[in-house]
């Protein structure tokens, strides 16, 4: 793995494959000989990548820290931690990030390690069960899939019902929650996938609001 600076996030470093990193094994045993693992067609695990849900939430998180300084924070499906990491920069109080890949989990704590800050890590499914004691969630690319959106909604639900602030961030997905949203900002950040040198798209921040049915 290489330590680098995340794409439009020159403040923060994360360890990201490289040809040669062998993390193709994680996901195929067979090809483990194989080390051009390079590229989306190869299926690297993706807490090795910067996805654009969670770049542009941290680049907001960033360039405004008010928006978590002093507050206790989790980060939802954290992946490589980059939004936690960009909370605790920005001056949360405690930082939380939940993960459910035990490899995404080790990966949290050296890229936590590597920008010097401490960040907590639960490595079970947060969803199942009540809000944890925090006063914000992160969620940066919680909408890939049918089945991951319908296991998050009640979560977050359960967490605005709670009185928990709830932050997205999303390059536009297809399960993507649009009438829950309310846009906050929007950067262009690049997404995990784009090709190298095409022009990046506008990815946004929206803020996830309350269902009247939880109140």
């Amino acid at each position: 793995m290489h330590l680098v600076p995340v794409p439009a996030l020159p403040e923060i470093r994360f360890y990201t494959a490289h040809p040669g990193s062998g993390l193709r094994r994680l996901v195929d045993p067979e090809n483990e000989g194989d080390a051009d693992d390079d590229g989306p067609e190869s299926q690297p695990p993706y807490w090795a990548y910067a996805w654009a849900g969670g770049a542009v939430l941290a680049r907001y998180i960033l360039d405004n820290p008010s928006t978590v300084a002093g507050r206790r924070v989790l980060d939802l499906g954290a992946g490589s931690g980059i939004v936690g990491i960009a909370a605790a920069k920005a001056g949360a109080r405690a930082v939380i990030a939940a993960e459910i890949d035990r490899n995404g989990v080790a990966a949290i704590g050296l890229n936590a390690a590597a920008n010097g800050v401490a960040i907590g890590v639960v490595g079970d499914d947060v969803t199942k069960g009540a809000p944890p004691a925090v006063d914000m969630v992160l969620a940066g690319d919680v909408f890939y899939g049918q089945d991951v959106a319908r296991r998050v909604m009640p979560f977050l639900d359960r967490c605005r019902a709670a009185g928990i602030e709830v932050l997205v961030g999303d390059p536009g997905r297809a399960y993507l929650p649009r009438s829950r949203l309310r846009l906050v900002a929007e950067y262009k950040v690049p997404d995990f996938g784009d090709a190298k040198g095409a022009a990046t798209k506008p990815s946004s921040v929206f803020r996830f609001e309350a269902d009247d049915r939880w109140r």
